[in-house]
């Protein structure tokens, strides 16, 4: 008899395990897109005949392409079926990725970038979808173990770029992700389970709902705003720790290849990250997050002069960043569950343009101040975040019994 019962909970446990498996693959490859251009940007002004500035544009058009898709298009997973909307976005994203390959000039690379950043947004479908399947006592894990995807293609995506590049020609990378972006809309729809939003509005309505959620619920607002000073401090190491890497410790485009590799390491406390919020230790888990943080970039200021405390500086950023994520979106996907794809948009939007202003703050502090200026204004990024998180805390303490 027992052998019976426990029978289907050990298939229902495989198959959990197999989605988590493809959502997280699925939600690193598609984001990775956005990292691509980062290491190559010599190359391509090269290849394209224009200045190294004129080539860092590729960057920003990439980005803003995904702000516009996190703000107009993500919350359509609150309204289409996800599957269907996730496999058929990567196979715009693949076609995107092909014109790049084969851009004959800046200006169709450019357009190429901008919908490359657009569609790669599948992966803030996904994470909320995963939200979903999980069973409620286990879905801190199950979003954990997918955001480990999400950061590790993020982390890996420059490393794949520049030994592509180094192999094969920088255009290979495009051509490589193409066929991944087919191969995994594939993938998605032979073993992901199809899922129909209960929510039925028109578009215009569900893009002003988004609004109304940062206005209804002060939980989101709160973390949101703390993941963007958290994402702001992540933004600024790793757009910075390239000049400090070859100016100051003579490292090749290689070498900064396998530096971000370190980092990718930080992806393991994703799954640890859930447990944490599961077992009911998510505001504490989310303090010592922000306070890591800032460490991390005491650390790197401090240590700059050694390759290894630099690099553990990254590790330990990386994986503060990612804690402090997971417990955040494990608490705002709670607030509405007919309405995560919609807050995955306002909580990611907002991160998004902390990284954003980061970067730009970053490229001047460098100019003025070096790597100690980007290290310490990256310190007081979450620094600000713990002082809020601290005020909260003391608020709630003071507050009388309702």
């Amino acid at each position: 008899m027992t052998s019976t019962t426990e029978a289907p909970a050990a298939a229902q446990a495989r198959q959990l395990r197999l989605i988590t498996l493809v959502l997280a693959f699925a939600c690193g490859a598609s984001v990775a897109n956005l990292y691509y251009a980062q290491p190559l940007l010599d190359l391509v002004s090269k290849s394209f005949h224009v200045s190294q500035g004129s080539a860092t544009i590729v960057v920003t058009i990439t980005q803003i392409g995904y702000a516009l898709g996190l703000a107009f298009f993500t919350p359509l997973g609150d309204l289409r079926e996800n599957r269907s909307l996730a496999s058929r976005t990567l196979l715009v994203t693949a076609a995107a990725l092909v014109v790049a390959a084969l851009a004959p000039n800046l200006g169709v690379f450019l357009a190429a970038g901008l919908f490359i950043g657009l569609t790669s947004v599948v992966a803030q479908i996904l994470v909320p979808l995963a939200a979903h399947l999980a069973p409620e006592e286990q879905r801190g894990q199950f979003v954990g173990r997918v955001m480990s995807g999400l950061l590790l293609g993020i982390l890996l995506a420059r490393s794949v770029a520049s030994l592509a590049a180094n192999a094969m020609g920088w255009r290979s990378i495009y051509f490589i992700s193409a066929g991944l972006m087919l191969l995994t809309s594939a993938v998605i729809v032979r073993l992901l389970p199809k899922r129909a939003p209960e929510h039925d509005t028109t578009y215009p309505r569900l893009i002003a709902s988004v609004l109304q959620l940062l206005r209804d619920h002060p939980v989101l607002r709160q973390r949101a705003l703390s993941q963007a000073l958290m994402f702001g401090a992540f933004t600024a190491y790793w757009t910075g720790v390239a000049y400090e890497l070859i100016d100051k410790h003579g490292l090749s485009q290689a070498g900064v290849a396998l530096f971000a590799l370190v980092g990718a390491s930080g992806a393991a406390s994703a799954p640890i990250a859930g447990r944490i919020g599961d077992r009911g230790y998510g505001e504490l888990g989310r303090g010592l997050a922000l306070a890591l943080a800032g460490g991390a970039l005491v650390l790197a200021w401090l240590g700059a002069s050694q390759l290894v405390l630099l690099g553990l500086a990254g590790v330990l950023l990386d994986m503060a960043v990612q804690v402090h994520q997971v417990l955040s979106q494990r608490d705002i996907y709670a607030l509405d569950p007919t309405a995560r794809a919609r807050l995955t948009a306002a909580f990611m939007t907002s991160v998004f343009v902390g990284g954003a202003i980061s970067s730009a703050i970053t490229g001047v502090l460098h100019n003025a101040y070096g790597w100690s200026g980007i290290a310490v204004f990256g310190a007081c990024l979450p620094a600000v975040g713990l002082l809020l998180w601290l005020a909260r805390r003391g608020a709630e303490s003071v507050s009388p019994p309702s």
